[in-house]
């Protein structure tokens, strides 16, 4: 096992007494998300010059313990347990057990179906920190990276509240049209929670599920779901400003499901993909105003993707090292510069809003 793969089960192991959400009440509300697992995923997969365990030392003091678990869930008995945030620590628990009991990709697999609908979940933070745990367990190792799997599960299980998927209207073009043709959720005040509960009453909502093109089969979902991270990356520069944390979600979230595909059965990926799209929908529906026009300049050097992984690197900020991987990703994919410009402008807003 390598320096850098021992450093990172270091910090999930670090981290494993810790909770999903910290600064919200006692019922679970308003809290901000713990992003430390996940953005360690990334500073070790990527190499970035940054000591993980110093950058943890500054970012775990502000989190909060997992509360003791309460009530056992079974196999047999968890729907009632399901979207209940005060359940965190028993979900955490269960799950724990499960992938241990046998192999995580059966257990991804079981869950992946029944959680799906819920996506939006924790601002969808729970896939997104399932998709880091899976790019870890695929290299092979186990241990605290199985436990790092089932907290991203717990997670995504306590805070699942799903969001109706009737589907009426007809496709656009492709992801860049389908976004651009999404409404504004007319009453944009109060937390993404109360803002999901506007959006799903809206008259426009089946449409706007519909307008993503689906492909004929199975082996056309990568391509499709590689595609929309690929424009929400680039609209990001033309949105961005109307929420620079949550809209970095609109791609980092199907970032997320991309990552998971390949442990996935076929059959599920597309209901993966229809999911991932509702999920990038649903916030920029609720956060992105007009798009505006690009306000970042295109980097004109050799290596620009290294230069955006160290500028997010000296940034430290969890969303610009996230946003800045994806980026990277859909780069390394298209060519396309804007991507790294949007990462860049997420970098300038972030760090303008502190």
């Amino acid at each position: 096992m390598t320096a850098v793969m021992e450093n990172l089960l270091a910090a999930y192991e670090r981290q494993n007494h810790i909770g999903p959400e910290f600064g919200g009440d006692e019922e679970g509300n308003n809290g901000l998300t713990n992003h430390g697992p996940m953005v360690a995923e990334v500073m070790a997969r990527r190499g970035l010059d940054v000591n993980i365990e110093r950058w943890l030392d500054d970012y775990v003091p502000r989190l909060t313990d997992l509360p003791t678990p309460s009530e056992r869930i079974t196999v047999a008995h968890w729907r009632e347990a399901l979207g209940d945030a005060r359940r965190i620590a028993d979900w955490t628990a269960f799950f724990r057990a499960e992938v241990r009991r046998r192999p995580w990709q059966d257990t991804l697999a079981t869950w992946w179906s029944r959680l799906l609908p819920g996506i939006a979940a924790g601002s969808t933070h729970g896939v997104i920190r399932v998709g880091h745990a899976v790019r870890t367990l695929r290299t092979g190792v186990g241990g605290p990276a199985l436990d790092e799997l089932a907290n991203g599960l717990a997670f995504w299980a306590a805070r699942w509240r799903p969001m109706p998927a009737d589907i009426s209207g007809s496709s656009a073009p492709g992801p860049a049209a389908a976004l651009d043709a999404l409404p504004e959720l007319p009453d944009r005040s109060g937390l993404i929670a109360q803002r999901l509960t506007r959006l799903t009453r809206m008259p426009q909502w089946p449409a706007a599920l519909a307008a993503l093109p689906a492909p004929d089969d199975a082996d056309g979902v990568p391509a499709a779901l590689a595609a929309l991270v690929d424009a929400a990356t680039v609209r990001y520069l033309r949105i961005g400003s109307h929420a620079p944390v949550l809209l970095v979600h609109t791609a980092t979230a199907p970032n997320a499901v991309l990552a998971c595909l390949p442990v996935l059965p076929a059959e599920m990926w597309r209901a993966s993909l229809a999911a991932a799209w509702a999920a990038t929908a649903a916030i920029t529906i609720t956060y992105a105003g007009a798009p505006g026009d690009r306000s970042a300049a295109l980097l004109d050097a050799d290596n620009p993707a290294t230069i955006l992984l160290e500028r997010a690197a000296d940034h430290r900020d969890e969303h610009v090292i996230k946003f800045a991987d994806t980026a990277v990703e859909s780069f390394e994919r298209t060519g396309n510069r804007e991507a790294l410009a949007a990462a860049h402008l997420a970098a300038d807003l972030i760090d303008a809003s502190r």
